[in-house]
């Protein structure tokens, strides 16, 4: 029982990564999710100019990702955990208050100006946002009108519980219900990709408000 206790102690750095093994954590996250961010950043069209912004950025490995893919733009992260932010900014130091900046805040306040990203992107952090919706209006707030949310996780079935029964406030939502939530949050094309057993991407655009209106304004 001791053991079982330390390893979900552990665990809980998934969620808000501290200390000595957050940081353990966060080396982890960036080897052992970039076949997923790959895989997910290739079902997106990219645009060299964009400002990106990626919410829970983590260890920082999906920010330099970004960069390449937007040579001529930026790379925002954005993440609770205050080691997360140190972490990935020393992973992006070449870059760091030229085209790269990070910076410690919550999805559901977003510290950005209404329209300010080409693109926003969630990878493996959506199972930790405490009100979706609000959330989700968040992302369409600071997206410029037409903008792509790219949001890609690993777990897409409710009932798997091999990972939520261990990690507080984890929880795992279906593709069907992202999509209800994001086209009430006014985004539209919502597609919808899977990989394997459950790894889930999704694309969406946000609309401009008389399209969610039905073209009135």
């Amino acid at each position: 029982m001791a053991k079982k206790s330390f390893i979900n102690k552990i665990l809980q750095n998934t969620r808000k990564p501290e200390g000595f093994f957050g940081r353990l954590v966060l080396r982890g996250m960036n080897r052992g999710h970039a076949s997923l961010a790959r895989w997910g950043m290739g079902c997106m069209e990219w645009q060299a100019e964009w400002s990106v912004l990626d919410i829970g950025c983590g260890g920082g490995a999906n920010l330099a990702q970004i960069l390449k893919r937007c040579p001529a733009g930026k790379a925002y992260g954005i993440d609770l955990s205050q080691e997360s932010v140190a972490f990935a900014r020393r992973k992006n130091r070449r870059l760091l208050g030229t085209r790269c900046f990070v910076e410690r805040g919550d999805v559901g306040k977003l510290p950005y100006g209404d329209g300010t990203f080409g693109a926003v992107t969630a990878f493996e952090t959506v199972y930790f946002w405490d009100d979706l919706p609000e959330a989700f209006a968040e992302v369409a707030r600071v997206l410029k009108t037409g903008g792509r949310f790219l949001l890609c996780s690993e777990m897409s079935d409710p009932a798997n519980e091999m990972w939520t029964s261990r990690i507080d406030g984890m929880r795992v939502y279906s593709a069907e219900r992202l999509e209800t939530l994001l086209a009430a949050a006014g985004f539209a094309d919502i597609a919808v990709y899977r990989r394997k057993k459950e790894e889930l991407c999704i694309v969406a655009r946000k609309q401009a408000r008389n399209d969610q209106n039905g073209g009135r304004r």
